[in-house]
């Protein structure tokens, strides 16, 4: 899916993305706001991974959702 797409419905998409990554508080999400590099970096924070990681991960998914 579209980054821009994932953006516009990002608190439906909350539920997804907090499946995905159970680290991530209802915080972390409201604060990411759909911004794909504050996700990455909330990423790299709570998992303790590299940003290419995070991008990964975060790529694999957009292509699901």
């Amino acid at each position: 899916m579209n980054w821009d797409i994932i953006q516009g419905k990002w608190k439906q998409m909350t539920g997804s993305a907090k499946e995905k990554w159970g680290e991530l508080t209802d915080d972390d999400l409201t604060q990411i706001d759909g911004k794909r590099d504050q996700l990455a970096g909330k990423l790299q924070e709570k998992y303790g991974i590299t940003k290419d990681e995070a991008e990964k991960q975060i790529d694999d998914w957009a292509s699901k959702s």
